[in-house]
């Protein structure tokens, strides 16, 4: 009998959608049909959470026993058409011909762009928050009134419905999975707006946010909030306990991420428009429980030569040519006394003396505001495979940390060599497990000594985390490269000795070399015969 096939595990909700979303893209970029989708998933989100609230009112209209209660049917549309009723509760407040039931009726009509475009136009109008936010380019040549109405059509499955507040989660969701595939389709400019899960994960469980003020200066699409979002929820918590401050200097981008946070119910305060964390900081009194960002890679347009002079640059000017130590200065300009930040930097951060970098990670580092350097694997990020780290900052080692209490750990810096961790999810892209974030948290918290490690002891690895001390760092010249400090994992003992096993290695060299050298002269002497016969 022939064997019987694997059964595939069945798609996931999320994929399926974007299965049928990326049929109707045709021939369009991608970078600009993101925008077409997000737009139409937000308007779904916004609507089905608009209707939520009426049916609820629906109902309360006609209890006897409800305040709202209303004896005839006009006094009853009068509670239902109140807008009120739907700002007092957090809901957008939807005209009537703009919701989602009105644009899956007119789907199949030729002015279904038009339409689409009118009802997010109208929702901005009533709704100040979202003003300059949702996206209006539904009439362009390149979208085909098939396409726009097969996407409405694809939007308005049953199980994408939402009879409660709670069903909404699977918007966002979608709007999330949708980010990180449009994200793998533009590959290397995906880092403008996103950040691969794994490393937001991982960074959010190694600052733990329980509670607090959280920023994110180059926040790009908003990940980083909902991961912490997620964070406060999985440990019992409530939304109520982070305020987010963010900052975003692409427009499009502030706009995915102003819809992204919206979509989950996060009140986030990204402020009144996109804008240069550098030179137009829109939280400048800010100084935040946790900073956590993904900000650009050596960027060498960040308009240094304008910044010579600036409060932030305690530890040193940072070169006009890398924006690497003026990110880490804000970061920590904007961090609380007792508040830790966590980043991704490019490698060469950790060892560059050029331009006074060198310089600056010195005086950080005898400063003591250097806690953890986190080496992290290639290919984690869409389209490029340059190697990254984590640096977790903090202005405070004496034994507290955003409230919670830890051991004090002056003059001490943990580096931690991840570079073999985690697994290929695709290809070209490396993941995460839950187990591996845990693995490199753990180890964190564990050193920290802090409440939420479990008791845990902390001890060296070698070759995976070692503590070191600031006089040992300034012995390897103030570099940070964990690699430097961890060590190699140690060897499993065969039982031959050191001498032996030389000697033994060295004559198995000499012995290859030699039969390299007799297959050579064998394959020499194939050829000249060949030239001899031919002549």
């Amino acid at each position: 009998m022939p064997p019987k096939k694997r059964a595939q595990p069945a798609k996931s909700l999320e994929a399926t959608l974007w299965d049928a979303a990326d049929e109707l893209r045709g021939k369009m970029d991608s970078a600009q049909y993101k925008h077409v989708v997000l737009g139409l998933i937000f308007l779904k989100y916004v609507s089905d959470t608009f209707m939520v609230r009426h049916r609820e009112l629906a109902r309360l209209v006609d209890d006897p026993e409800s305040d709202y209660f209303m004896p005839n049917d006009a006094a009853k549309r009068s509670v239902l058409e109140d807008r009120d009723e739907y700002t007092a509760e957090g809901v957008f407040w939807i005209p009537e011909g703009h919701r989602w039931d009105d644009l899956r009726k007119a789907a199949k009509q030729p002015d279904i762009g038009k339409r689409v475009d009118d009802a997010m136009e109208a929702i901005e109008r009533e709704n100040p928050t979202l003003k300059g936010v949702l996206p209006k380019n539904y009439t362009q040549r390149e979208l085909s009134p098939e396409n726009i109405g097969g996407l409405i059509d694809t939007f308005s499955r049953q199980d994408l419905a939402a009879e409660e507040y709670k069903g909404l989660d699977v918007l966002g969701r979608v709007y999330e999975y949708f980010l990180g595939q449009f994200a793998s389709n533009e590959g290397k400019k995906a880092g403008e707006f996103y950040t691969p899960r794994s490393v937001v994960e991982l960074l959010v469980e190694m600052l733990q946010p329980y509670h607090g003020r959280v920023l994110d200066p180059a926040c790009g699409s908003g990940g980083m909030f909902v991961q912490a979002d997620k964070f406060v929820a999985a440990h019992g918590g409530s939304r109520n306990d982070l305020s987010v401050f963010g900052q975003e200097s692409n427009p499009t981008t502030w706009r995915l991420a102003k819809m992204n946070l919206a979509l989950r119910g996060i009140e986030g305060n990204l402020g009144p428009e996109w804008g240069d964390s550098f030179h137009k900081d829109a939280h400048a009194d800010l100084r935040a429980d946790f900073v956590i960002a993904n900000p650009p890679f050596n960027d060498s347009k960040w308009g240094g030569e304008r910044l010579r002079q600036n409060v932030r640059w305690k530890y040193g000017v940072p070169p006009v040519q890398n924006a690497n130590y003026a990110w880490l200065q804000h970061f920590l300009h904007h961090c609380a006394p007792t508040g830790t930040v966590g980043t991704v930097l490019a490698n060469g951060s950790l060892s560059s003396e050029q331009n006074g970098e060198g310089e600056i990670r010195k005086a950080m580092v005898e400063a003591d505001v250097v806690e953890c350097i986190v080496a992290l694997p290639p290919q984690l990020f869409y389209g490029t495979a340059i190697p990254v780290c984590l640096w977790f900052l903090t202005k405070n080692k004496a034994g507290l940390a955003n409230g919670t209490k830890t051991r004090p750990r002056q003059g001490e810096t943990l580096f931690i060599d991840a570079r073999q961790v985690g697994f290929m999810e695709t290809r070209t892209l490396r993941a995460f497990s839950e187990a591996d974030v845990m693995l490199i948290a753990d180890t964190y918290h564990a050193w920290r000594g802090s409440e939420t490690s479990a008791g845990q002891e902390y001890a060296d690895v070698a070759g995976f985390c070692r503590a070191a001390t600031t006089e040992e760092i300034a012995e390897h010249g103030y570099v940070l490269t964990p690699g430097r400090y961890v060590g190699s994992e140690a060897a499993e003992d065969d039982g031959e000795p050191v001498d032996a096993k030389i000697a033994r290695l060295s004559e198995e060299i000499r012995d290859g070399f030699k039969k390299r050298e007799e297959l050579q002269a064998t394959v020499l002497s194939a050829l000249d015969s060949l030239v001899v016969a031919d002549e």
